[in-house]
């Protein structure tokens, strides 16, 4: 009997959601049997997330086993390009387009986060929070699409560069920043300001790298 669509999507969405969480690292081996034990789910479900997840390059196959994949330098580098012109677009557009109960949600995120600083882990989920709540104040459906597979691949990054000291700061400063320009509906401001912000974290992590060799 075939599994229900339902099911196959919510397997995709729990291991998707381990990964991002850091349950799973990369380099971490993934299990069928094991994970379906863990989501409560039988393996047929499983095994078809994991192709899915296979083909989005989030795995990669070692031998007949499947790991979370890691990105070297270049396809960092290569990925942070690409996710600079996307949000930075994603920010002109919302300061065009986003309600003003959006500009304040946002607003109110910013100020919400100071509450986590010291917790790198909750600061990255709250970081993702602000950026979706961007695109979807994007109102353009075709670029949030392309938005959640670059934060799909940023996840693949072992650490977040929150965890530097002061950087998390630092970073909801620069979300003042975005979110001023996008209520005063200055496009180019927008831009800048979160093209600047996703600089900053690229930076951030270089260094962190670097110090690490």
């Amino acid at each position: 009997m075939a599994e229900p669509k339902s099911q196959n999507r919510d397997a995709y969405d729990m291991i998707l959601g381990a990964i991002d969480e850091g349950l799973y690292r990369p380099g971490d081996r993934l299990v069928e049997s094991d994970l379906a034990e863990r989501f409560g789910v039988s393996r047929t479900p499983i095994r078809e997330a994991l192709q899915r997840l296979e083909t989005q390059s989030l795995l990669t196959r070692d031998g007949r086993s499947l790991i979370v994949s890691s990105l070297d330098h270049s396809q960092m580098a290569e990925l942070y390009t690409v996710r600079t012109e996307l949000e930075g677009l994603a920010a002109r557009l919302a300061a065009r387009h986003a309600a003003e109960e959006e500009v304040r949600v946002l607003a109110e995120m910013v100020e919400e986060d100071h509450a986590l600083l010291g917790d790198p882990q909750a600061m990255s989920r709250a970081n993702r929070r602000f950026h979706k709540q961007i695109h979807l104040a994007s109102h353009n459906r075709f670029l949030v699409q392309q938005l959640d597979l670059v934060h799909r691949s940023m996840a693949l990054m072992a650490t977040t560069s929150l965890a530097i000291e002061g950087r998390g700061e630092r970073a909801l400063a620069e979300h003042a920043a975005i979110v001023a320009a996008i209520a005063a509906r200055d496009e180019e401001a927008a831009n800048q300001a979160l093209r600047a912000h996703i600089s900053t974290a690229f930076e951030v992590r270089l260094r962190k790298d670097a110090a690490a060799f």
